[in-house]
């Protein structure tokens, strides 16, 4: 069978769920080889061998910590060269886009970003993505070369599949362009306790309607319940009540999560554009002809500051 490369996201060895979810892509159409760079990268084997991993090519360079992007694409293109694949799969991250894009040109083949699955085709891997604002569900496969594929978080299932794992050692042979732009610090981000906002499987976004940075706490009390990352609309970023990083949309983060809560929403294509392939929708809004009622699976019409503190307690309560 063919093999499918798949680029390991992974901080220190520690894997994060988007790149299981990409081996049981990857395992539709081929097997899967993975592709682990930097610190750590070896120790990520055993996790990927037990999720369907044939092989692990691995390398690890201060090229890869010390600067951006470009080291990462020459070392998959040392494994591209290497292995001959039918696919390449990626995680659908900012990262993950550019090093998509740049590996594509560099080997002549067709990108397909953004895909909420992948299939085998008869003509090569099929690609399903959303389209305009997510009104549209298209089905693209690439005409030339091998398919570079960026998928999103949560477009499948984690699926244990025990395969050989096997370590190998990746050579990699640095371009002249792979320093040229360098990290010249790092901060890390205050952890909040939740998940990461487009890997989470619940989320729970708070808009205009909440009225204020101190009624945020509301839409966190409900996420904490539910073990979900928090998000909000532009309209609550631009105001000032909730930080950018936690923006919904066109213009902030994709996500698509098994359940989306929106509270205080009114649905702006922007907004619906960056949650639309949410798998269940919820809705809690006072206005009945809100254009978020449009697409959800279950709408409340209703005050958010009666109904989210009686659903949060409702599911405490359960939980207990």
């Amino acid at each position: 069978m063919a093999e499918v490369l798949v680029l390991v996201d992974h901080v220190d060895g520690a894997v994060r769920k988007p790149t299981l979810e990409l081996l049981t892509l990857a395992r539709r159409i081929g097997d899967p080889v993975a592709v682990a760079l930097g610190a750590g990268a070896e120790a990520t084997a055993a996790v990927l061998g037990e999720h369907g991993a044939v092989r692990v090519l691995t390398a690890d360079a201060p090229e890869f910590a010390e600067y951006l992007v470009v080291p990462k694409v020459d070392a998959l293109q040392a494994a591209f060269d290497a292995v001959g694949p039918a696919a390449v799969l990626l995680v659908s991250s900012a990262e993950g886009k550019e090093i998509a894009a740049r590996l594509a040109l560099r080997v002549g083949s067709g990108i397909i970003t953004d895909a909420t699955d992948v299939e085998a085709g008869e003509q090569g891997p099929v690609a399903t993505q959303a389209a305009f604002a997510a009104s549209y569900t298209t089905k693209s496969r690439v005409s030339r070369g091998v398919p570079v594929i960026t998928v999103k978080p949560n477009s499948a299932p984690v699926e244990p599949a025990p395969a050989a794992g096997a370590l190998e050692a990746l050579a990699v042979s640095f371009g002249r362009t792979a320093t040229g732009t360098k990290v010249t610090s790092r901060t890390a981000r205050e952890s909040t306790g939740r998940p990461e906002l487009t890997e989470a499987a619940i989320v729970v976004s708070g808009g205009r309607g909440v009225n204020g940075a101190e009624n945020f706490p509301l839409i966190e009390a409900l996420a904490d319940s539910l073990g979900a990352a928090v998000g909000a609309s532009r309209a609550a970023v631009d105001a000032g009540w909730y930080p950018h990083t936690s923006q919904v949309g066109q213009t902030g983060k994709s996500v698509s999560p098994q359940l989306y809560i929106a509270s205080g929403i009114s649905g702006a294509i922007q907004h619906r554009a960056g949650m639309q392939t949410s798998k269940t929708i919820v809705a809690i809004n006072k206005d009945a002809e809100a254009p978020i009622f449009e697409l959800v699976d279950y709408g409340v019409v209703g005050d958010l500051f009666t109904v989210v503190p009686q659903l949060t307690e409702e599911i405490n309560t359960r939980k207990g």
